[in-house]
């Protein structure tokens, strides 16, 4: 695989970089006509738990509670079996909430309701004003680090390449209408880490090479530091993706949007780092001039 690799590398970056634009160009798309289904963790709702017959399931709880509580219902599984987290929105003025109890009376023998709480539109816009200000902080981070650590020519290839995984992750849950809620922007901000650990390690090796192999082309350079950083790639995405595949499957659907947020911006994180990491530095012109000392001029 690693030879393959090295014949098709440059073939491969290319690839993957006419790939990732027209998936940006879909998420965007996707993000302008459809938005984001916000959860009730920004929008405000009730929250029921209640425990009915164990034999009940997800589906079959679903089709009873939808035509009542409307298409927005969502529910998931607490702990032991027959107990469930009923979430729905609240209705609006003085309208009564729905009794959660008389609407799967029809299907359970027996209905407890064990909790009931709502989240206010107030408290849900403070979480999501909150939350952007958590991402603009995290980005504006990211950047000073690295206009620190490179330059600017090959500091912005690592820059787009974590907006690449964002945008992905928020059209994809644009497009399938997946409900967004802090569970997944927790996701969204453990993926710009992520991916940028990826990014710097191949950047980094890029930089290297620069300095060691001035007289090699930014391509050759950037192919080589890809070959050269592939096998700690792939053990560290494998490993992740192992992981996080697990969450999916065994999660439940508690844990259904941090996962799938996770899983595809795990994804998206190795390849962008292959293909925008490295594509747009030779766009901009990266050589290696631009990492030798600046000459001083000592004439007097």
């Amino acid at each position: 695989m690693i030879e393959m690799l090295k014949q098709n590398i440059r073939k491969i970056r290319y690839f993957t970089t006419f790939v990732s634009i027209l998936l940006m160009v879909v998420s965007s798309i996707s993000l302008a006509m459809n938005g984001l289904n916000l959860g009730l963790d920004f929008t405000g709702g009730m929250v029921t738990e209640v425990k009915v017959d164990p034999q009940l399931n997800q589906n079959q709880l679903l089709n009873t509670l939808r035509p009542e509580l409307g298409d927005s219902a969502s529910i998931t599984q607490s702990g032991e079996e027959g107990r469930w987290v009923i979430r729905y929105l609240a209705p609006e003025g003085e309208v009564a909430a729905p009794q959660v109890a008389e609407i799967l009376s029809p299907i359970s023998s027996k209905v407890e309701v064990i909790s009931n709480s709502i989240v206010g539109a107030q408290v849900g816009q403070e979480l999501f004003e909150q939350g952007g200000l958590a991402l603009l902080i995290t980005v504006l981070a990211i950047l000073a680090y690295l206009c620190f650590r490179f330059e600017w020519r090959l500091a912005s290839g690592s820059l787009f390449a974590l907006g690449h995984d964002v945008l992905l992750v928020l059209g994809f849950f644009a497009f399938t209408q997946m409900e967004f809620n802090l569970t997944v922007f927790a996701a969204i901000l453990a993926i710009l880490g992520y991916s940028l650990n990826d990014s710097i390690i191949i950047a980094d090796r890029i930089r290297e090479l620069l300095i060691s192999k001035q007289d090699w082309d930014t391509s050759k350079i950037n192919d080589q530091s890809i070959i050269t950083t592939f096998s700690r790639t792939m053990v560290t995405s494998g490993t992740t993706l192992i992981t996080v595949g697990a969450l999916w499957i065994l999660g439940g659907g508690a844990l259904q949007g941090f996962s799938t947020a996770m899983f595809i911006g795990v994804l998206s994180g190795t390849w962008s780092s292959i293909s925008i990491g490295t594509i747009l530095p030779e766009w901009l012109k990266l050589e290696p001039k631009h990492y030798l000392p600046v000459e001083i001029d000592s004439a007097p």
